[in-house]
Order: C-alpha cells, then sequence, then structure tokens
C-alpha cells in the first residue's frame, strides 16, 4: 500500500525574497556592535601582534638568508 502524499504548494518567488528581507531584519536587531572602546582596543592588540610577527618573521628571514650564504660559501 503506497501512501499518497498531498503536494504542498510552494511559496510564490516574490513572497520568499519579502521573507528572506524579513528574516534578515530580524537577524539585524539580534547583532550586538561592539563599543568604541572595545574597537580600539581590538585593533590595538591586532596591531601589536602584527607588528610582532614581522619582527619575528623578519628575524627567520636574516637568520636563514645568513645560515644559505653560509653553505652556498662552502
Amino acid at each position: 500500500m503506497a501512501e499518497t502524499k498531498k503536494k504542498e504548494k510552494k511559496p510564490g518567488f516574490f513572497s520568499r525574497v519579502a521573507k528572506y528581507f524579513r528574516d534578515t531584519k530580524g537577524e539585524f536587531k539580534k547583532i550586538i556592535w561592539p563599543t568604541q572602546k572595545q574597537v580600539v582596543n581590538n585593533t590595538l592588540i591586532v596591531l601589536a601582534v602584527v607588528c610582532i610577527a614581522g619582527v619575528f618573521l623578519f628575524a627567520l628571514d636574516m637568520g636563514f638568508g645568513a645560515v644559505l650564504k653560509l653553505v652556498l660559501k662552502a
């Protein structure tokens, strides 16, 4: 015995687009934006980490370059 399912009518294109924008608006209302102090603090942390990583990579590059010069001279 085969069960027959009623075909549910799929909503139209414009009603789906309207629902998408309603849902998007609802999600935007849930966003908690950071304060200016948090943004400045996080920006300073990112800049500090980038500077430290840059210095570290520069030191590695110089070290490997020096080692390579020694190896190639021999």
